[in-house]
């Protein structure tokens, strides 16, 4: 890369119109260099899938909106030359599952920008969310950053704004960083050189708190097995701390006349409460677990 492509690099996020990751319905690209923001690119998408109720409720966009909007294919060159071959961050695995997913669906070649998840950054920059609390929501509220959550252009912008922040504390650049982030963290207890280990902490989701629901094609504890490879707690119950919801075949029997299981509607109601939750599908954690 040329000495000017030091301080420069792209953030991307996206929307979806249901809990399947490949519904992709908006993506935001912004791009900063030297510490501003140079251009941005914002687009709805036709998923050419359904919307669900409650991630409408999360972001607003409805199937009327989308109606004469390209879908993915359509729009694929122009996300090529936006990031391809470049720095692109994302805020936790779910937009570049969401990415991938979407090329699946629909035959095509995968992006090939040089990914990096800027919560990786969070994490090690500031010793406050090395273990929790890391999502973009709370990390720009603690950094005094306004923005719309859950419109794909201003959540790629607040990421933006977050790793400048991140890189100025830190006297780091993005290539730096990409020489960091895949190296453990190490956390210690009251500045003593013994490590403290709290699960796997390399774990592209260490801190997470994972529920399952339904019937999966893994088995639960094979299921959790992978979740806490990842650094996930596992556990059976949704509360206020859950947040992943993994979401298998549900047995209508069990449903006692609801649509979803109890466990997933009580997430749906976290959600409308404002708490950072995903629900997953188990197309989508076994992708997810692949990344």
């Amino acid at each position: 890369m040329d000495k000017n492509s030091l301080h420069k690099f792209s953030v991307i996020d996206v929307e979806t119109a249901n809990p399947d990751f490949s519904s992709i319905c908006q993506i935001g690209i912004a791009e900063f260099e030297n510490g501003v923001l140079i251009d941005s690119w914002e687009t709805l998408v036709n998923p050419e899938d359904y919307f669900d109720s409650h991630n409408t409720s999360i972001h607003g966009i409805t199937d009327r909106m989308v109606k004469d909007a390209p879908c993915f294919p359509q729009i694929l060159s122009e996300i090529e030359q936006r990031v391809n071959g470049k720095i692109l961050f994302h805020h936790m695995p779910f937009d570049k599952l969401a990415v991938n997913r979407v090329c699946y669906k629909y035959n095509l070649e995968c992006l090939s920008p040089i990914w990096i998840d800027s919560a990786k950054v969070v994490r090690r920059t500031w010793k406050e969310f090395c273990n929790s609390g890391y999502g973009l929501k709370n990390i720009t509220r603690h950094l005094g950053i306004t923005f719309n959550h859950h419109n794909a252009l201003e959540d790629a912008i607040a990421t933006g704004k977050v790793l400048l922040k991140a890189f100025d504390i830190s006297e780091m650049d993005p290539n730096d960083w990409l020489l960091i982030v895949d190296k453990p963290i190490i956390t210690y207890k009251n500045n003593s050189p013994t490590i403290r280990l709290d699960g796997n902490s390399d774990g592209v989701l260490f801190g997470e708190n994972i529920v399952f629901t339904g019937s999966l094609f893994l088995t639960r504890a094979d299921a959790g097995k992978l979740a806490a490879d990842m650094g996930c707690n596992v556990s059976n119950s949704v509360t206020k701390n859950t947040t992943i919801l993994v979401v298998g075949v549900q047995d209508n029997y069990r449903l006692a006349g609801y649509q979803k299981s109890s466990k997933h509607r009580k997430a749906e109601e976290l959600l409308l409460k404002g708490l950072d939750l995903k629900i997953l599908t188990e197309d989508d954690f076994r992708n997810l677990i692949r990344i």
